[in-house]
């Protein structure tokens, strides 16, 4: 039939991606590692990998680092990945600045930046700074990478709600933007050869990707990550190495959830969203609240406050400074209380602007933690800080241009 080979051939291809992608992932778990151990591994003869890391060792992806004499027989070649394989580029956008970092493909800072701007500035003016910065960066990584130059993938983390699959940016509140197609925006301005190879994701599901793969949830299954950045609260859910995105790929929005029908006014709209308890907002109005004598007080008159200044405040035992930090640490475990016993996870990381104040705010969150929740919850859950703090978001970008490349590496084969 006019249909066999066909078939067929997408059959072979369909094959060869599979066993191309078991061969890295193993790579990059297991290295160094000899084809022979590979073949005994994944369960392909002998001459299907030596075939198939010929070829992955020709277009740089492979490379090998050493024998092995330890076996009986003839001395084996060790395989590895190559660092070398190609540059990563991820960025953040945040309500204030606009953060990158150029890595190789063993995640290795090659170069990072991170560039301020007007809150509250308008799009176009942030966009092209973004666009800007991006085409700096993959600059960077060319000169930095001569031997091989390749973009491996280029990964954003937004602000807000985004539809991951298009690339857009659906409502942002503290940006003030809505429907912005941002991959569309970027595949025009650097080029219609980044599209198959850029992430657009809500920049809490990146953090809490860099944090499970290359931070302080890497060996945990069910990971529940917070992180407060800026006048947000953000959250994501990773379970073995997955995101849980929900229906229309918008879980994770926690900072919405409403704590006091009476509260604050959100950017949102509602009223007494988690996030106005707890974000630098929140923080900065415990400050001004507390009214008792403290380090802090010239920078609320001038309204230069700044998280660091708290910290700083409180490490040196200014009671105002100490004061606001138990309170959001109060704040953030009735909430987080809520989350560990509706989704039982085993652990909980705290990002972003939490990770700076973390010291002052962890024996509040387990009073609460363990005052709220059920103790079989409470018991099975353990808390630490994001280990890339304010940058784990950045690295998620990195974990996510990584294991697309793992996942379907004849992309790049030709």
């Amino acid at each position: 039939m006019p249909q066999t080979r066909p078939i067929r051939t997408a059959d072979q291809a369909l094959v060869r991606e599979i066993n191309l992608s078991l061969m890295m992932k193993h790579l990059r778990e297991h290295a160094p590692v000899s084809r022979a151990n590979l073949a005994e591994i994944i369960g392909l003869n002998k001459s299907t990998v030596s075939s198939l890391i010929t070829e992955l060792t020709e277009h740089d992806f492979v490379s090998e680092i050493g024998i092995d004499n330890t076996g009986i027989g003839r001395p084996s070649r060790l395989l590895t990945l190559n660092p070398s394989a190609g540059f990563i580029v991820s960025a953040q956008l945040n309500v204030d600045s606009i953060s990158l970092i150029c890595t190789n493909f063993a995640a290795d800072g090659l170069w990072s930046t991170r560039e301020y701007f007007k809150p509250q500035s308008h799009q176009s003016i942030v966009l092209e700074q973004l666009t800007a910065l991006l085409r700096q960066a993959i600059q960077m990584g060319q000169t930095l990478q001569p031997d091989n130059p390749r973009l491996l993938g280029l990964a954003l983390g937004l602000p807000g709600l985004v539809d991951q699959a298009n690339g857009t940016l659906l409502f942002a509140p503290n940006l003030g933007w809505q429907d912005v197609a941002i991959a569309k925006i970027l595949t025009d301005a650097l080029g219609q050869n980044i599209a198959d190879r850029l992430f657009v994701e809500n920049e809490a599901n990146m953090a809490a990707l860099g944090e499970y793969f290359f931070g302080a949830a890497r060996g945990f299954h069910q990971t529940l990550y917070l992180s407060a950045i800026g006048e947000g609260l953000g959250g994501a859910l990773v379970s073995h190495g997955q995101l849980f995105r929900g229906k229309s790929g918008f879980a994770g929005e926690f900072g919405h959830m409403t704590m006091d029908v009476d509260g604050e006014l959100c950017r949102c709209g509602n009223r007494g969203c988690w996030e106005t308890q707890v974000s630098q907002s929140a923080i900065f109005r415990y400050v001004r609240q507390a009214n008792r004598p403290s380090l802090l007080n010239d920078a609320l008159r001038n309204d230069t406050l700044t998280i660091p200044m708290v910290v700083e405040a409180a490490q040196q035992g200014d009671p105002a400074a100490l004061q606001a930090w138990e309170q959001v640490g109060h704040k953030l475990g009735i909430g987080i209380a809520a989350l560990v016993n509706a989704f039982n996870p085993d652990l909980v990381v705290l990002g972003g602007i939490l990770s700076l104040g973390s010291q002052f705010m962890l024996p509040a969150i387990d009073e609460e933690l363990h005052r709220r929740a059920l103790r079989w919850t409470a018991e099975a859950t353990e808390i630490r800080v994001a280990k890339h703090g304010v940058d784990a978001c950045e690295m998620g970008g990195v974990a996510m241009v990584t294991q697309s490349v793992l996942t379907h590496p004849e992309r790049f084969l030709g």
